[in-house]
């Protein structure tokens, strides 16, 4: 059985990880270290640390693994694959080029577009229909390793990064499962990647995570679910933010961008630069949870209409 040390951090990571133990010979688990969460700022395992304990697998959490002393004990190990799944960090040559079978990745988008940390994020803010899995060798260069095999799958008008998320760890585990074992016995395919077509999803920024009401009222939608429910886009209002985590497209009613032009029992009725308008119907507001606007609206003693979000 080929000995496997797999790399990965969020929750996207788990089901790869889980059905490696499954299937085959795990030795080592690398992932990022533990970080603050929360209010409390309470240290908080990642969720592949969680999975690695529970079945007792030795765990890495180097801060940077080029500069750390476990680079050295990793490629000591003697691994015949490295196996990575939004691990969050560049793998040095020296540990890529250790493994016998070299380093493959479990990448959520269809290569060559949406290389770099965000593909879930980026598809649905640019308004895609389809994304998918693509299993790749890991080269020095971001993601432009050559692919192996690939899987695709539908983005509905419905979707946000949550469920798109968790359709495409468990798209990414069945896939991974399939190919292993043609990469482990030296038949798989390898097809070169196209360079002139690779787009790219850097990690987002604050920035990005705020709206701009100029934008057309389908640019918004995609932006608010392609940010829901993490890290989550944002306006302010009366100068304190306003989280927003779902949104409808209100037809062909239209006023100043930004502008409040109307409310109802379930949401709040915002212009955009179109002749549409947004409903925001989940948000949160300063010093509050998370709630459903129809939530939000019961409480609220003065009319809306007319205050501008910018």
């Amino acid at each position: 059985m080929s000995k496997i040390i797999f790399m990965g951090t969020p929750d996207f990571s788990t089901k790869v990880l889980e059905m490696l133990i499954a299937e085959h010979d795990v030795i080592a688990v690398v992932t990022q270290p533990d970080r603050p969460v929360g209010r409390k700022r309470k240290l908080t395992p990642p969720p592949v640390k969680e999975v690695a304990v529970k079945h007792g697998l030795p765990v890495y959490q180097p801060e940077k693994l080029s500069q750390s002393e476990e680079l050295e004990q990793l490629i000591d190990l003697d691994a015949d694959l490295i196996v990575t799944a939004a691990f969050g960090q560049l793998l040095p040559e020296s540990l890529l080029n250790a493994p016998k079978l070299g380093a493959i990745n479990v990448h959520a988008s269809l290569l060559p577009k949406y290389r770099g940390g965000a593909p879930i994020h980026q598809a649905i803010i640019d308004g895609q229909t389809e994304t998918g899995i693509s299993i790749m060798y890991m080269v020095k260069q971001l993601d432009a390793g050559d692919i192996i095999a690939q899987s695709s799958i539908e983005i509905t008008s419905q979707d946000d990064v949550g469920t798109m998320h968790d359709k495409l760890s468990f798209l990414g585990a069945d896939l991974l499962k399939a190919t292993l074992p043609s990469i482990i016995n030296g038949t798989n395919q390898r097809i070169a990647q196209n360079d002139s077509e690779a787009t790219f999803a850097s990690n987002i920024s604050r920035a990005q995570e705020r709206i701009d009401w100029s934008q057309s009222a389908e640019t918004i939608y995609n932006h608010i679910r392609g940010l829901s429910p993490w890290p989550v886009a944002y306006t302010v209002m009366d100068e304190e933010n306003m989280k927003l985590y779902a949104s409808n497209i209100e037809k062909d009613k239209s006023g100043d961008p930004g502008t409040i032009i109307e409310t109802t029992k379930k949401a709040i009725i915002v212009a955009t630069g179109s002749n549409d308008a947004i409903a925001l119907t989940d948000i949160q507001v300063a010093g509050k949870k998370r709630m459903l606007t129809a939530n939000y609206l019961s409480g609220v003693q003065t009319s809306l209409v007319g205050k501008v979000l910018t």
